[in-house]
């Protein structure tokens, strides 16, 4: 613990040295702005001056608006007894104290990453708060507002989304924790419904607890705090829920591979079984798998859901003229996710209730099936919910009748999506798939050469697919906004409205896509528990177990069970990460709209440089390809430095001859590897993309929006390729060792490698694609608005001589990413 505190003090030494002088120029160019005449500064505060209409100036079914959503606190609180009753029945199942005492190291080395991980982020929210402060405080206050009054709101609810983040990422890492045990202890008796019904109880109470507790927020702002505070605080919001995602993800996405790859070689170099308790290397595994695939993914998620939503809530705002059909609107969106919050719970009761019947006493099941009906059926009640709610509550919008079935139909192109996009990622990463058999029979003769190769392919063809797929649901998007929507609606853009309306429909089944992307790290962690905790070799177990569980103990059984629903945890977080990664690509184009709808005047002027005829808006397209592509090398590089430092370690301290299990002291010091690489690694990304956002930002506003699309695109095509083609060779691994029973074997080491290889693409890189995206979309409102006014202010020079600066410190990073991460420096 005083290494990790020392390692953390020289980060926080590390940041105040470059923070100091930065936030003394910001403040500089504050002054220089101020002793300027304010000219049009007054008039225009960005999103944060926007204005709420009077909810209760329109009634649904004789109530008005603002009460109808108090109704839906109700529900919020439904969902948040919903996640608790799971999380304490859960805890409350039957597992023997072997087990128990390894989740609760595993916890405990969790809770440690947390907190570390917690303190980092203050530090980081330090650096958000001067650029708002300057931002808001100084150069761009809210119009009519006490400075005094609308910065420390927004401060504040900065702290809340982070604080939301956090919160969410704490209690998956709980629930998980408890699920892992139970679920080892479940498979004993050899049976397969209770092995897959654990994990996904654990996933659906983290999904109902996260999209609860993200709609009690966004409701309390949108009821509670005056329509004029509002917009500071939704901006608020979003930036620290944004921050704590993107800190969350990334540093568990490194951490969760150092580990991972440190415990996996271990079993090339010394020929040792998965999970080998001798090797100090998988307690840090198990810790990785909930700080990169339950900790990042529930933060990500609570992102996800509350930034979309705040984008479309500043889309109606700046983009609808009539204030009666904003509030319609507004309602109607927030109706809506009420209905997605019961409809996933009806599902999930309905589904468990069909698994149950097929399942409760088989002796066989594939764990793929349940999970995959349980994405349909929610997809289906979510989609006729859709259409009989939008009916009752929006059955006249602007004088036209016909526009609710056609917005029902569009918020249903992204519902479908949410399970189609699913299914078109088994094809390419599923272990009954032919890509990933392709890359075991490539491996058989190739080795591990050619079986990486066929992982890059299906990585490359599954891009194709799932693009084509999300084209082709937008399209049928637009096709609908067509059809009079901004003629009712009296709304500019109107197609981009209906490609904010699909993200929205992406988050349709958000309990549920959470859910099965859970399922993932608590089967991982059911396998490692079961073999860490020794539990064979426990002097009469079977009898004791017997005596005091009343079962009849299967242990070669119980170990099929668990490495087979490891297969199955393994499709369903490849899954998961298109819907993400794809809800971020197409919300990301409401929250560009909101900064060309400010550069334009609300389209009335310098259209014509939205243009590849306008040379820096080109010029931005480019530039965003060099970031995504960077942002992966320097992610990568952050596992590859650290996963060495970790098989330095455990290769130097294994004892294989001498020792039952690896001593608690060498599995913490790995954790700390781990940890430090993580933190060093953030902190050079998330400078990099900060400073990066103010450079281009300050370049030109048009090369700045050709940028943001940049980086959605390129982002969303690297983000599937590197995730399914990272999945296609785990699951290759899984084939070899659950059906061809080949542990031990050069096909194994082979797949093993592939596995190694696929790691940082499929869990580091990739996956945090989503808030850094979101991330840069979000800053960047603040950062184009603080470049025009200085612009305006103090003359092009001054913000080209900013740009250079920010350049010249983004630049740094880059190269620290890099040069500074290199093994042979350390």
């Amino acid at each position: 613990m005083r290494t990790w505190n020392a390692n953390f003090a020289s980060v926080g030494r590390r940041f105040t040295r470059i923070f100091a002088p930065l936030a003394t120029l910001l403040l500089l160019t504050a002054g220089c702005a101020l002793a300027q005449p304010a000219g049009e500064n007054a008039e225009a505060g960005g999103e944060a001056a926007l204005k709420l209409p009077d909810l209760s100036s329109v009634s649904f079914l004789g109530v008005d608006g603002h009460r109808l959503l108090l109704i839906g606190l109700l529900f919020c609180v439904f969902g948040l007894g919903f996640g608790m009753a799971i999380f304490m029945r859960l805890k409350n199942l039957p597992v023997h104290r072997s087990m128990r005492e390894i989740s609760e190291l595993i916890y405990e080395t969790c809770k440690t990453y947390l907190i570390t991980q917690g303190k980092f982020l203050m530090l980081l929210w330090v650096f958000i708060a001067v650029i708002i402060s300057v931002y808001f405080g100084w150069l761009k206050p809210v119009p009519g507002k006490s400075v005094a009054l609308t910065l420390p709101i927004i401060l504040l609810f900065s702290l809340v989304g982070i604080a939301g983040s956090y919160g969410v990422a704490w209690f998956g890492i709980r629930v998980n924790t408890f699920a892992n045990s139970r679920t080892a202890f479940a498979s004993l008796p050899g049976k397969p419904y209770p092995v897959y019904q654990i994990p996904l109880e654990a996933g659906m109470s983290i999904g109902m607890m996260l999209i609860s507790v993200e709609l009690l927020i966004m409701l309390f702002i949108l009821l509670f705090i005056p329509g004029d505070y509002a917009g500071p605080c939704f901006i608020g919001f979003a930036i620290g829920e944004s921050l704590g995602a993107a800190a969350l993800r990334i540093a568990g996405g490194i951490f969760t591979k150092i580990a991972d790859i440190g415990s996996d070689l271990m079993k090339i170099v010394f020929k040792i079984k998965e999970d080998d308790a001798r090797n100090p290397g998988v307690i840090a595994d198990c810790t990785g798998d909930n700080a990169g695939d339950s900790v990042g993914p529930s933060a990500d998620g609570f992102e996800t859901y509350g930034v979309t939503g705040v984008a479309l809530i500043t889309f109606i705002l700046l983009g609808v003229k009539d204030p009666s059909i904003q509030v319609q609107l507004l309602v109607w969106i927030f109706v809506m996710r009420i209905m997605m919050l019961v409809s996933s719970a009806l599902a999930y009761f309905i589904n468990g209730a069909i698994a149950k019947a097929r399942y409760a006493n088989a002796d066989k099941m594939n764990f793929e099936t349940p999970l995959t009906s349980l994405v349909w059926l929610t997809s289906i009640v979510s989609i006729i919910a859709t259409y009989i709610v939008s009916s009752i509550i929006i059955p006249n919008l602007g004088g036209d009748t016909s526009q609710w079935w056609k917005l029902a139909s569009i918020i249903s192109c992204g519902t479908l999506a949410g399970a189609l996009i699913p299914e078109l990622v088994k094809v390419f990463t599923s272990v009954d798939s032919r890509h990933v058999n392709e890359v075991v029979t490539s491996a058989k003769e190739g080795g591990a050469s050619l079986g990486i190769l066929s992982g890059f392919v299906a990585g490359n063809f599954s891009a194709y697919w799932l693009g084509l797929a999300m084209v082709s649901l937008m399209s049928i998007a637009y096709f609908f906004s067509g059809m009079g929507l901004g003629v009712a609606a009296t709304m500019i853009a109107a197609p981009v409205f209906a490609f904010g309306l699909v993200a929205f429909g992406f988050l349709g089944m958000g309990p549920v896509t959470i859910a099965v992307d859970s399922y993932g790290p608590v089967t991982d962690n059911a396998q490692s528990v079961y073999e860490l905790s020794m539990i064979e070799a426990v002097p009469n177990v079977k009898a004791e177990i017997k005596k005091d569980f009343n079962i009849d103990v299967n242990f070669e059984r119980a170990k099929d069970l668990l490495e087979e629903n490891d297969g199955a945890g393994n499709t369903f977080k490849a899954t998961a990460k298109p819907v993400l990664i794809g809800t971020a690509v197409v919300g990301a184009t409401t929250m560009i709209f909101s900064i060309i709808m400010a550069l334009t005047n609300g389209l009335t002027t310098n259209v014509e440089k939205l243009s590849l005829l306008h040379a820096p808006f080109f010029l931005g397209l480019i530039t965003g390809g060099a970031m995504i592509y960077w942002f992966t090398g320097a992610s990568t590089q952050a596992v590859t430095t650290g996963a060495y430092r970790a098989v330095e370690f455990i290769k130097a301290n294994i004892k294989l001859d001498s020792a039952e299990k690896a001593s608690v002291a060498d599995s913490k010091k790995v954790v700390e590897i781990c940890t430090r690489y993580a933190q060093k690694g953030m902190f050079n990304i998330f400078l990099a993309v900060f400073f990066g956002t103010l450079t281009f930002a300050f370049v030109e506003p048009f090369f700045f929006i050709g940028y943001l699309i940049s980086i959605a695109i390129f982002g969303l095509y690297q983000a599937i390729f590197m995730a399914n083609a990272g999945a296609a060779w785990d699951n290759a691994k899984k084939i070899v060792e659950t059906k061809l029973k080949q542990k031990g074997t050069p096909l194994h080491d082979a797949t093993v490698i592939g596995d190694t290889v696929g790691d940082p693409f499929k869990d580091t890189s990739s996956v945090a694609m989503n808030p850094v995206i979101k991330f840069t979309t979000l800053f960047g409102l603040l950062a184009v608005e603080l470049a025009v006014s200085l612009t305006r202010d103090q003359g092009v020079g001054f913000t080209h001589i900013l740009a250079i600066c920010f350049f010249a410190v983004s630049v740094f990073f880059v190269y620290r990413s890099f040069y500074g991460m290199r093994i042979s420096s350390e």
